[in-house]
């Protein structure tokens, strides 16, 4: 009794301490003290042992249940903390009613007399093609190497997400990304590059919204041509034409492997800046291509033999300088360009290909060891419509237009112009002058050779390109009437009308003085110089359209037959020797300018009109570099291949037979256009009468006067007291 009585007093008091153990052993320690402890010894430890068993289930346990508890109850705040953040960054955004995909920016498309495509110009640097038109290789290499979920996520995809954390995570570097393409495409179309909660909260919302919009395919169109290449070229058109030259319809396996590539780093990647990066990148591809059951390893093998693509710094072809032209000539035609175009020009490919290697191969086997880096070539036909321009050595390594921008002296080049207005006031080409030194003011012009030959003909005189005689030329009609001539023909830049014009002192570009020349190939007409046919929209509406199919007369057609005759001089015997064709009649004119600065050549057949110019863009001298060197091989060069199956024609108004034209000059009748036994015209006023006025430095004046016979070459702006002008029908009898 005595026992169980202490025994139920003692162990309430068990669990009364703050750790139950402790109190057990002391209680069990007096007990057995008192020789009582045996039988109740025993359960305590027996407690003690199951509840130190069962403590040890609990915490293992426990410890799950409360990294659960802890796991959903954070699970809970952080899913809270994030539609916090979304709906506070979303409520940044405007309305999702008002959303819509920006407008691509405007493409010109621009293309060729045959319809082949030039070039794409405007921000993007190509058109947009449907995703059914690209070569099937492109969107299965974007989508291996970029989303390969992407056509079974909705636009986030978890699933990529995991994955690229944990390869970025296990490779200690940053490897791969776990934007899709829809994420991607909503970032380029919607949202800045920057990278920050916000944006990256945003980019999902947009994610969502442009998959319920749009469909996979429509997301992937717009994705590939818009998305960035490198090299300034936006859009999968944009970089097949810039890397392969070639449409993105046409790319093979390898270069669609390429070009997915280049979307990891675009510029670091462009095979203008490091082919072996961009080849190596592309290899990478066709193994994740593989990998997805894309293609096969028999494709794989194909593609890894072709050549690795090794492209310019820049556009390259000169193609290009007529792609410029267009671009710098479209908005004062149709203003601000607000949509597509497409842009019919007159540009000849199969020309242009031809004026270029022209250029090119005279450069590369002269250029060195003639001191001289860059030439320029364009050419036109009757109608001024450019069919070639090269503006330069390489469009890669420079962009400035040497046939249309740049500015220098045409030199004796210009001659045909005073020849051209000595012609309208009566000089023939059999007209007399003295090739002797000649003072005009301070200024006393000599020939290239140093040399003088006495009486000439003004004939002889163009094909030996005689500064003494120009200069009396241009005394005698008038530096005044030249210029009015030069503008009416085609020269727009500003003339200076004194007498050094006779050397073809003022500036003018290649492309006007082409054009200038060409007014003697079409018998007088006016060939204003154009590149530009057609302009209209990527639906076919007609914005700008001139065909130049009627233009203005500004020569006399005896005029015209008087200069070409004397033209075919220059290169028949005269300083055009070098630019004479096999079988084709041709015209021209040499230049050079002073100390070799500028060496020109312009000539023409029935069929072209051709400038060339070689120079340095810095103005040195070249090592005696001539009008009738260089720039004669490279025009003779060009017209050969450029008239190469064609049927020789004569050229206007060198045959016996003269076309007869019933239109009038402004300003008077037409001449009656008889021919002599020579060939020539009979010049203005030379039908059996005379032109009174005083005699002109250098004409022929009557037989009695000092010397007996041609008069010497006064000073000109003097006359020699005569009366009476000898006129060609008095040199043709003997009078």
């Amino acid at each position: 009794m005595a026992g169980g009585k202490n025994k139920g007093r003692i162990e309430p008091s068990f669990g009364s301490g703050a750790d139950g153990s402790d109190l057990r052993a002391d209680a069990g320690d007096r007990v057995s003290g008192a020789g009582r402890g045996k039988p109740s010894g025993k359960a305590p430890r027996r407690r003690r042992e199951k509840k130190t068993r069962g403590g040890g289930r609990g915490g293992i346990f426990g410890f799950f249940r409360r990294l659960f508890y802890w796991g959903v109850v954070l699970g809970i705040w952080g899913g809270i903390a994030l539609a916090g953040i979304v709906v506070y960054y979303g409520s940044n955004m405007p309305a999702a009613n008002s959303w819509a995909i920006p407008e691509r920016p405007p493409n010109v498309k621009i293309l060729a007399a045959n319809g082949e495509i030039i070039a794409n110009r405007g921000a993007t640097g190509g058109e947009a093609i449907p995703l059914e038109n690209m070569s099937p290789y492109i969107p299965l290499a974007v989508i291996a190497i970029e989303d390969r979920r992407f056509y079974s996520h909705w636009g986030v995809d978890p699933l990529g997400l995991a994955r690229a954390m944990f390869t970025n995570l296990t490779s200690g570097r940053m490897v791969q990304g776990g934007s899709t393409l829809t994420q991607q495409l909503a970032k380029n179309l919607f949202l800045s590059p920057e990278r920050t909660l916000e944006r990256k909260v945003q980019e999902v919302l947009l994610s969502f919204w442009l998959e319920q919009h749009y469909t996979k395919d429509q997301i992937l169109a717009m994705y590939l041509n818009r998305v960035f290449f490198g090299s300034n070229a936006y859009g999968v058109e944009a970089a097949s034409r810039r890397y392969f030259n070639k449409s993105a319809r046409d790319v093979n396996l390898g270069e669609a492997a390429l070009l997915a590539g280049l979307l990891k780093a675009p510029s670091r990647l462009s095979p203008a800046r490091d082919p072996e990066a961009a080849e190596a990148r592309a290899q990478v591809v066709l193994g994740a291509m593989r990998e997805a059951g894309f293609i096969t390893d028999s494709e794989i093998k194909t593609a890894m033999s072709q050549a690795p693509t090794r492209a310019k710094s820049f556009w390259s072809g000169a193609e290009h300088y007529a792609a410029d032209m267009v671009m710098d000539q479209l908005p004062g035609m149709i203003g601000d360009i607000k949509e597509d175009l497409v842009v019919d020009t007159t540009i000849d490919p199969d020309l242009e290909k031809k004026a270029e290697a022209a250029i090119k191969d005279v450069l590369d086997a002269d250029g060195a060891k003639a001191n001289v880096s860059q030439a320029a070539l364009v050419s036109v036909d009757g109608t001024g419509a450019i069919r070639a321009l090269v503006g330069g050595r390489d469009y890669a390594e420079s962009q400035f237009d040497r046939a249309s921008k740049a500015k220098r002296q045409p030199g004796s080049a210009f001659k045909p112009f005073v020849y051209a207005a000595a012609m309208e006031m009566g000089r023939t080409p059999l007209s007399i002058r003295n090739d002797a030194p000649v003072r005009i003011g301070n200024w006393t012009p000599e020939n290239y050779d140093q040399k003088y030959r006495g009486e000439v003909t003004l004939a002889d005189a163009l094909a030996q390109s005689l500064n003494t005689i120009a200069a009396q030329l241009v005394m005698e009609v008038g530096p005044k009437q030249v210029v009015k001539l030069a503008h009416r023909v085609g020269i727009s830049s500003d003339l200076q009308d004194n007498a050094s014009i006779a050397l073809g002192t003022s500036e003018v570009s290649l492309v006007e003085l082409t054009s200038g020349y060409a007014a003697f190939m079409n018998g007088g007409l006016k060939a204003t110089p154009h590149v530009i046919r057609r302009i209209s929209t990527a639906e076919g509406k007609v914005l700008y359209e001139n065909t130049y199919d009627n233009p203005p007369r500004v020569l006399d057609p005896v005029v015209v037959s008087e200069m070409n005759t004397m033209m075919e001089g220059v290169i028949e015997r005269g300083t055009g020797k070098h630019a004479r064709l096999d079988g084709w009649p041709a015209a021209g004119k040499t230049g050079t300018t002073q100390s070799f600065r500028d060496a020109l050549f312009v000539g023409f057949t029935s069929q072209l009109t051709t400038g060339v110019w070689f120079g340095n863009d810095d103005g040195k001298s070249m090592k005696k570099v001539t009008g009738g060197g260089l720039p004669a091989k490279a025009w003779k060069e060009f017209m050969t291949a450029a008239h190469k199956g064609l049927s020789p024609s004569p050229i206007f108004g060198t045959t016996e037979v003269q076309p007869q034209f019933g239109d009038p000059l402004p300003g008077g009748e037409l001449p009656p256009g008889d021919v002599m036994s020579d060939g020539y015209p009979v010049a203005p006023g030379a039908g059996g009468g005379v032109l009174e006025g005083p005699v002109a430095a250098g004409d022929p004046v009557p037989a009695g006067q000092e010397g007996g016979g041609l008069a010497p070459p006064a000073d000109v702006g003097q006359t020699t007291g005569a009366t009476r002008r000898t006129t060609l029908l008095d040199v043709l009898l003997g009078n």
